[in-house]
C-alpha cells in the first residue's frame, strides 16, 4: 500500500547502484519523493542534483518524513549532511574502515532522532527498498511515538476548495471547546476516533495537553476533552495533514507509541 500524506516535508537517502560508483550515498530535502528520485536519474539539466548528475541510476532507499515545515525539513538534511559540524553532533564518532557508507549515514540517523529537537517531531522512519533495510542497534534506539515503518510514500495534493464548498464552511461555524472561541480551518484540530465530535484550536489543545508537561515546550500525548481516551499529538497532526492510512498503522501501536508536535515555535 503507498501512504499518501499532505503537506509532505521529507529527508531522504540515496543508493548508487552504478557499478563505478556503487554505494555511494547522497542525501537530499524534498517534498515530492517520486518526482525528485525522477530528477535525480535523470540528470542536473532535469532538475537533479549535480553531486548525482551523470553517476546513477540511483534509488531512494530511506526517507524520514513528517517534519512541520520546509525550515524544519531542511535543518535536518543539513546535519544529516555534515554530522562532524553540527554541534548537535558532536559525540557521533566519524566513519570506521569497517562501515560502508550506507551503514555510517544510518548510523548518524540513528543518533539525530535521540537528539532534540528531532527527537520530539513526529517524524516516520521510512525503509523504501527492503533489500538495503537495516536495524536500530541496541543503544540507538529512537523514542518509541518515530515508528520504523516500509512501502511507498507519496505526497498528496491538497484538494482546492470549490467555491460552494467555502461558501457552506463560512455559513458553518465552530467553537473551540476549549476557549469557546471561532475555529478556523487553518486552526482547526479534531480527535481522529470516527465517534467523537471534539474540535479544538492546535494552539489551545497543545496547552490543554502540557497542563502535565510544564517543562516542555512541545505535547507528546493527552488525553482527549470530549471522549477523554489518550491520544498521541502527533497522530491528531497526521489526521489533520490527512495521512489516514498511516494514522492505522500507528494507531495499533499506541499503546508502545509516544508522538510529537508540529507547532511552528
Amino acid at each position: 500500500m503507498v501512504v499518501e500524506v499532505e503537506s509532505f516535508f521529507g529527508v531522504y537517502m540515496l543508493y548508487c547502484t552504478n557499478p563505478k560508483f556503487k554505494g555511494r550515498i547522497y542525501i537530499g530535502f524534498t517534498v515530492n519523493p517520486e518526482r525528485r528520485i525522477g530528477q535525480h536519474n535523470a540528470g542536473r539539466h532535469k532538475g537533479g542534483a549535480k553531486r548525482t548528475s551523470g553517476r546513477g541510476p540511483w534509488e531512494m532507499v530511506l526517507i524520514i518524513h513528517g517534519f512541520p515545515s520546509d525550515i524544519a525539513a531542511l535543518r535536518f538534511e543539513w546535519a544529516w549532511q555534515h554530522p562532524h559540524i553540527s554541534r548537535r553532533l558532536s559525540h557521533v564518532a566519524r566513519r570506521t574502515r569497517k562501515e560502508s557508507s550506507l551503514q555510517f549515514h544510518w548510523r548518524v540517523v540513528s543518533n539525530m532522532l535521540r537528539v532534540a529537537p528531532w527527537s520530539r517531531l513526529p517524524l516516520t522512519v521510512r525503509w523504501l527498498r527492503q533489500e538495503y533495510r537495516l536495524d536500530f542497534e541496541p543503544g540507538l534506539q529512537p523514542p518509541l511515538h518515530i515508528p520504523l515503518t516500509f512501502g511507498c510514500v507519496r505526497a498528496k495534493k491538497k484538494q482546492q476548495q470549490q467555491p460552494e464548498d467555502k461558501e457552506q464552511e463560512e455559513s458553518w461555524v465552530e467553537r473551540c471547546l476549549l476557549c469557546r472561541e471561532i475555529v478556523k480551518a487553518a486552526d482547526r484540530l479534531s480527535c481522529f476516533h470516527p465517534s467523537c465530535m471534539m474540535v479544538c484550536h492546535l494552539i489551545c489543545l497543545a496547552k490543554h495537553f502540557l497542563k502535565s508537561e510544564s517543562t516542555h515546550l512541545i505535547p507528546v500525548e493527552g488525553d482527549c476533552p470530549v471522549c477523554h481516551r489518550s491520544v498521541l499529538w502527533g497522530n491528531l497532526i497526521r489526521h489533520r495533514n490527512g495521512c489516514y492510512g498511516d494514522l492505522e498503522e500507528i494507531t495499533s501501536h499506541s499503546s508502545q507509541s509516544h508522538w510529537a508536535d508540529e507547532l511552528k515555535i
